[in-house]
């Protein structure tokens, strides 16, 4: 699709600002996740500067004709008052489910207890709006990274991260919520946790003073394939943050899950989903993990009998 100059979209949608697109290569976000919806590529992510330790002042979300330059940022999320969530507001995902559109985003409260949130809004491009009642995923746990399922049935589940600052080998864990996403229920299903795969490496993390060594579990996010279900996640690797695929072997989110043996992207980028459109996938990703650098990362990706490959070179994308 060809790109208008920023006059003309400012004419055509009065709400895009007129200073000049970005470019992807000069695009700052950790954690992204692209919705295509009529026509145009919104893309959220987590856009604090100091996504760790600043207080959380909310979400943005940029939009695109071409996955290339991009407009933005609008405001996608900013917490009212009594808003329980403080700080470490991080990857906002943008599903459509029921009808309606659902954001689910990790945030922590002032003692840095961490948790899943369910927000609401009329479009992927409005204003998300507190709908869950707290958290929903389990009471007492350090979690993050929640995406949603759907079970043949249609029934919503949640699938998430238990961090490893709590349980040390991270794990990623499905939960069962309500129809109406207000709560969870039943209890969290275990996947698998990150030592389970061959290709992570645990680390020390000195900071912390988390003297056992630990794995990372990030960024699950199912794909529904021919082949039947696959699970991209993210954890430690040789080449340092690392995107890998898990597969369930029965078809059904409860697994059991088997992991490939070497994972997608080795080399210092992760917390990835899978973009379909225009008869193309794409892998989408932060590139690279260091503060202040990573960047917006869009990789081709092949798929083969429910194999997936980045190839070595990447074909042009534009439209």
């Amino acid at each position: 699709m060809a790109h208008n100059n920023s006059q003309q979209e400012t004419a055509l949608h009065p709400t895009y600002p007129s200073h000049d697109p970005i470019e992807r290569s000069e695009l700052r976000i950790r954690d992204p996740y692209i919705v295509e919806y009529e026509d145009r590529y919104l893309l959220f992510g987590t856009t604090d500067p100091s996504p760790w330790h600043g207080p959380g002042s909310g979400f943005d979300r940029y939009e695109s004709d071409d996955l290339e330059r991009w407009r933005g940022p609008f405001p996608a999320f900013r917490p009212g008052p009594g808003f329980w969530g403080e700080t470490q507001f991080w990857a906002p995902e943008v599903h459509f489910y029921n009808g309606a559109w659902w954001m689910f985003a990790t945030f922590a409260d002032g003692a840095g207890r961490r948790g899943t949130q369910v927000l609401a809004a009329s479009a992927p491009d409005g204003l998300f709006q507190p709908w869950s009642e707290g958290p929903v995923t389990p009471s007492g746990w350090m979690c993050l990274d929640g995406t949603l399922f759907q079970d043949p049935s249609g029934a919503p589940w949640l699938v998430f991260c238990h961090e490893w600052l709590q349980a040390g080998d991270g794990a990623i864990y499905a939960q069962r919520l309500s129809d109406d996403l207000r709560t969870s229920r039943g209890a969290p299903v275990l996947l698998f946790t990150a030592s389970e795969a061959p290709w992570t490496r645990p680390f020390r993390n000195e900071e912390t003073g988390y003297d056992d060594l630990a794995f990372i579990t990030d960024g699950p996010f199912v794909i529904h394939d021919d082949a039947g279900l696959a699970l991209l996640w993210s954890s430690g690797g040789e080449g340092g943050y690392s995107v890998g695929v898990a597969r369930s072997s029965t078809g059904l989110i409860t697994g059991p899950w088997a992991h490939e043996p070497q994972p997608l992207v080795g080399s210092d980028g992760g917390h990835a989903m899978l973009l379909t459109t225009r008869n193309s996938s794409f892998l989408v990703f932060h590139q690279p993990n260091e503060l202040t650098f990573e960047r917006l990362t869009i990789r081709l990706v092949a798929e083969t009998n429910g194999i997936y490959r980045v190839p070595a070179a990447d074909a042009d994308y534009s439209n």
